[in-house]
């Protein structure tokens, strides 16, 4: 094998460890926010964990964050709660960023 081949190994195998770490990331950080919104509804327990763990399951579905953010908005609202979309946002970016160091420590 070439350096030129190895080179080109490292740096795809680096790609694709950069893309899982991202994956896990977000799918923490929808998760974070899923409990967020599930507390802002009055949900604890199980019942605020089966949420947190259909919001990330439909954001990989959907494949878009904002999708999540929508739900998440239209959730609230049905529940009476109110929470503008920069809220929401606002939170998300928050918990994206813990999301990240925890997976980096990890």
């Amino acid at each position: 094998m070439s350096t030129f081949d190895k080179r080109e190994e490292a740096y795809e195998n680096k790609f694709a460890h950069d893309e899982e770490l991202q994956f896990k990331a977000l799918a923490r950080a929808h998760k974070l926010l899923g409990l967020w919104a599930a507390e802002k509804m009055g949900k604890t327990g199980a019942a605020a964990e089966d949420y947190a763990n259909a919001l990330v399951a439909s954001g990989f579905v959907a494949h878009v964050a904002t999708g999540v953010a929508e739900q998440i908005k239209k959730d609230l609202s049905n529940a009476g709660v109110a929470q503008s979309e920069h809220q929401i946002d606002r939170h998300f970016e928050e918990f994206r960023a813990q999301a990240i160091e925890d997976v980096r420590k990890a």
